[in-house]
């Protein structure tokens, strides 16, 4: 069985006939389980089983093994997929996952990266073929299953349920701005009478691409393959980034050639070089590698300069601002030390947006704003102005307004007023109880943050012996911060008050010479400051992956604990480390949410309570 395939079309169609999906972008894939198999089989559209290559989904399966049982023989069309946030897939790690083939390999990737199988169709449920009913018909039969297997109806990149089904749209209206502000691949139209043909390209199923236009410089023409090649300037160098001849007219692709040989110069038999003087616009939907993805020509822009094709406005043109948000000043040294613009910034904010916002979701925020970047007059902030754009949530408390950044477009909204510190309470705003312990580590300055490192051990050492789940980052500042994730609505702040005095006063009896919990800075006798006073209600820390306003602009930023050695530097981390740390070692807090501790950290209350009665 090979699945339906999808026709392209420039326009979305509209009508009652037809539902919406978004486009992800992965690995086509069937997801196969007959009665008496011991797992389900992954095969890909060309044929491939892709069970090993994608393990944590068959265990997940094997996880819900005695739920599903009963629905076998099951097949369900989907799509694996890495998820950068609800709405948008990165191709580029479940193409890498695809090449990989040691198990070893393999399994270190899913653990920095792990992928979900997005489910769009059911086309076998308890033997019965589906594929001769409506289209709409199988989407109930989906929802129902779904449902009765309580596993999600909607795509959440946080959960960690591996198999989810998809969201539907009546209004692709709706979707399409989701898929815009999400930065999303595109939108898929079925009709809703549509039945399930295998390998057949239907007009039933469209998809519609959220083209991205790239501004390239002409440099090469290659004979043997008729393709043109496009380059932009990275540094004052060019960098090749495409090689193109879709989307081209007869009479543009000769109108080239001719350009080309009349004034280039010939390289090979089959090679014209162009000095850099014509740019074109290429429409593509990503930037993959060194390449642009799926590019085609789209118009020729003989009014810009070469100069003008660089390799910021690339990644503008490739991550465009939502239209809601309106940006002021690009151009604006921010952190000018580290030659950082507003629009680096907020390009920043963009590629952390997925790891962030679930850390400032439904909290109230302070915010730190330098009007005129850094160094320079800043401000603490946490009353919203009056006036606010209908994206943005407020929250009335007391005499204060707080903004509650539920959004990225509320988080380019604040960043291009220049926030550029974002603090956070321990709890949200649903609750007064925390859902997370930190520890804040605070050495006399960065020439000992080792003391940090030192402390942070040693603290590790006392969580794994509770058997508590712990995660540790940088503030971005001198020191680091170390959290223990609770459960929603459980532990109050005098429960975790007695763990924080006790693990605080434990460090000091063991080094005394190193640690003290003593709040004036002159009687701290350059001591590392343990700060579990600062964990209270109405208190707030600086949220994961905000910058902070010192000069070259570091981040707080998440690490993995076997990174915490005499190795490390909080001045490793500025915007373009972590950019490329995310890329590379994915983000290490992926699994907070999943940790809440409830069980251990309520063991170790009462022990902690037990010998303050003795």
């Amino acid at each position: 069985m090979k699945p339906m395939l999808l026709t392209a079309a420039t326009e979305i169609p509209v009508g009652e006939d037809w539902l919406y999906e978004a486009k992800y972008d992965g690995f086509r894939c069937m997801l196969i389980w007959n009665r008496g198999d011991e797992e389900p089989t992954l095969i890909s559209r060309n044929g491939n089983i892709l069970n090993q290559k994608f393990p944590e989904i068959i265990d997940f399966c094997l996880e819900i093994k005695e739920r599903i049982k009963s629905f076998l023989p099951l097949t369900l069309d989907g799509e694996l997929v890495f998820l950068a946030n609800n709405f948008q897939s990165n191709f580029s790690v479940v193409q890498t996952r695809g090449r990989m083939r040691s198990h070893n390999t393999i399994k270190k990737h899913v653990e920095k990266f792990p992928c979900h199988f997005v489910v769009f169709d059911c086309l076998e449920n308890e033997g019965k073929s589906q594929t001769n009913s409506y289209f709409i018909k199988r989407k109930d039969v989906l929802q129902k299953l779904f449902e009765t297997l309580s596993l999600p109806t909607s795509i959440n990149y946080e959960d960690i349920n591996r198999l989810q089904a998809i969201d539907v749209f009546s209004d692709s209206n709706k979707l399409w701005k989701n898929i815009l502000v999400s930065n999303g691949e595109g939108i898929i139209a079925k009709r809703k009478t549509s039945k399930w043909v295998s390998n057949k390209r239907t007009t039933s199923w469209l998809k519609i691409k959220n083209w991205r236009y790239v501004t390239t410089i002409l440099t090469k023409y290659n004979k043997s393959n008729g393709f043109f090649h496009g380059a932009i300037y990275k540094e004052d160098q060019l960098v090749e980034v495409v090689t193109f001849k879709h989307g081209l007219k007869e009479e543009e692709s000769n109108t080239l050639i001719a350009l080309f040989q009349s004034n280039g110069v010939k390289r090979s038999e089959i090679i014209w070089e162009l000095e850099p003087s014509i740019c074109v616009e290429i429409a593509c939907i990503d930037f993959m590698g060194e390449t642009l993805r799926e590019p085609r020509f789209n118009s020729f822009k003989l009014e810009m300069s070469p100069d003008e094709c660089n390799w910021q406005r690339m990644q503008r043109q490739l991550y465009p601002m939502p239209e809601s948000v309106q940006v002021t000043h690009p151009d604006k040294p921010i952190w000018p030390a580290s030659n950082i613009l507003k629009d680096d910034y907020l390009l920043y904010l963009q590629f952390v947006s997925p790891y962030m916002l679930p850390f400032l979701r439904e909290r109230n925020l302070t915010l730190i704003r330098y009007p005129h970047g850094v160094p320079g007059e800043s401000f603490y902030q946490k009353s919203s102005p009056d006036n606010v754009p209908d994206f943005v949530k407020t929250k009335q408390i007391g005499d204060t307004n707080f903004v509650i950044c539920n959004n990225i477009e509320t988080l380019l909204w604040l960043g291009n007023q220049l926030a550029l510190e974002f603090h956070i309470p321990f709890q949200p705003i649903q609750t007064d109880k925390p859902t997370e312990i930190v520890f804040d580590l605070d050495p006399p300055s960065v020439k000992e943050f080792h003391l940090a490192v030192k402390a942070a051990l040693h603290m590790k050492a006392i969580f794994d012996q509770f058997e508590l789940i712990s995660f540790v980052k940088t503030s971005g500042g001198k020191g680091m911060q170390i959290y223990i994730p609770l459960p929603k609505d459980v532990f109050t702040y005098v429960e975790t008050g007695v763990f924080t005095k006790f693990v605080c006063d434990f460090l000091i009896e063991q080094d005394p010479q190193w640690f003290t919990t003593e709040r004036l800075k002159k009687n701290r006798n350059n001591k590392l400051y343990l700060d579990y006073v600062q964990h209270r209600e109405g208190k707030t820390i600086i949220a994961p992956y905000s910058p902070r306003g010192n000069e070259i602009g570091c981040i707080a930023t998440p690490l993995f604990w076997n990174e915490v050695n005499e190795n490390l530097n909080p001045g490793m981390f500025n915007i373009s480390a972590v950019l490329d740390r995310i890329k590379t070692a994915g983000n290490p807090f992926h699994k907070f949410q999943q940790n809440n501790n409830e069980q251990k950290f309520a063991s170790v209350l009462y022990q902690l309570k037990g010998l303050l009665e003795k």
